[in-house]
């Protein structure tokens, strides 16, 4: 997994005014809590925390006042429109601890052709050591079949890693391609031999 070191900075104002100013400067607002701590208000260079959330459940070394702390990222503000970074939830952890955390999940190998591959959940929850957390796990579709599942049991996990999602869910389907029905239209010949339009034109003049 990756593990990026950054330093960040006390927080001593709060509230939506400080925020912003945060922002403008550069920074991105953020509060580290876990471990029965006293919850600490920071904020992180927008650039460099930027960089490191490219990476599913990046591993953040946070220098703050001479003291190291390790968290892991728990829950991201973006500006919906933007997508800027607006506020940072990180949890303490330790090496060495265990945590469940969502990995994504690659499909490999070659499904039926017949069918259409459904990626019913992308990620799958698993129990891991804080520092060895993985950036993907597979889950092999090589000849499903259409109408067939694998689960969240099927899919392939490293050394040291537990399932913490129900073995039973869906991870992948195969579902059949539907076919699609052309309606033909038929016109009856008109009477005679007329054509339609005529025998239209006529039926109106003998009214």
């Amino acid at each position: 997994m990756a593990e990026f070191k950054i330093t960040g900075t006390t927080r001593t104002e709060f509230g939506k005014g400080a925020s912003r100013r945060a922002r403008r400067d550069g920074f991105v607002p953020a509060v580290i809590y876990g471990h029965g701590e006293k919850p600490r208000h920071i904020t992180l260079p927008a650039r460099e925390i930027g960089i490191a959330l490219k990476q599913a459940n990046v591993l953040l070394d946070i220098s703050i006042d001479g003291k190291n702390e390790l968290t892991l990222p728990k829950a991201i503000v973006r500006d919906p429109l933007k997508q800027i970074l607006e506020h940072i939830d990180l949890v303490l952890v330790r090496r060495g601890e265990k945590v469940v955390v969502s990995v994504p999940v690659h499909s490999i190998g070659e499904h039926d052709r017949d069918g259409i591959l459904e990626h019913v959940h992308n990620t799958i929850d698993v129990r891991v050591d804080a520092s060895a957390i993985p950036n993907f796990l597979e889950i092999d579709i090589e000849g499903m079949a259409s109408g067939s599942s694998k689960y969240a049991a099927d899919v392939k996990l490293p050394a040291g890693v537990e399932l913490a999602s129900d073995p039973k869910m869906i991870v992948v389907h195969v579902s059949e391609k539907s076919t699609a029905v052309v309606e033909e239209v038929v016109v009856a010949p008109a009477a005679d031999g007329a054509a339609p339009a005529e025998t239209a034109e006529a039926e109106k003049t003998d009214k």
